[in-house]
């Protein structure tokens, strides 16, 4: 029989791949499996999916480990504050993928935390080697690297087509955020 756990990846420059994993996790929540979302970059700002996280509670934790969005508007944190962090957030992970109290890990923005050079791609790659064969992991963030790519069993790439940023129009509440 082959491994029941998946390694699903949601990638790519358009919006979306967080909205995707908490999609399966809305769905997964129906069936009471256990899910645990790390994040990896999102931190200091209120945004939507915390105040509907608590509704998914117990089923649904999350764990904010990101000091923020790096290297833009109000980010005044060194890079290095960035790097320890996302080595807890690494280290957390795995405490909570080895647990085998999870149906559902999800690494948000993990990818974008290796192009920002906070991780090393190595440090994913051993969390994937290291997973239960029954636990699903879902890795989020743009710029997903070749060798995270060839090692998961789905692959998602959001694509921007167009954007009303682009148009003016500022992040919605609800929609962007």
């Amino acid at each position: 029989m082959g491994k029941d756990g998946l390694v699903i990846v949601y990638t790519g420059n358009g919006k979306g791949k967080t909205t995707a994993a908490l999609g399966m996790a809305l769905r997964a929540v129906g069936y009471n499996h256990k899910i645990c979302m790390i994040q990896f970059i999102k931190g200091t700002w209120p945004y939507g999916e915390i105040e509907s996280v608590k509704r998914l509670q117990p089923e649904l934790e999350l764990v904010i480990v990101g000091k923020g969005f790096v290297g833009i508007i109000d980010d005044k944190s060194p890079h290095e504050d960035h790097e320890k962090i996302a080595k807890e957030a690494i280290q957390i992970s795995k405490e909570k993928i080895q647990s085998g109290n999870y149906n559902i890990v999800i690494l948000d923005e993990v990818n974008y935390a290796i192009n920002l050079d906070l991780i090393h791609v190595d440090d994913v790659l051993n969390l994937i080697k290291s997973k239960p064969d029954n636990l699903n992991l879902v890795l989020t963030g743009n710029y997903a690297k070749n060798e995270i790519i060839d090692v998961a069993d789905l692959v998602t790439e959001m694509k921007e087509i167009k954007h009303p940023f682009k148009s003016g129009i500022k992040a919605k509440k609800g929609i962007d955020f």
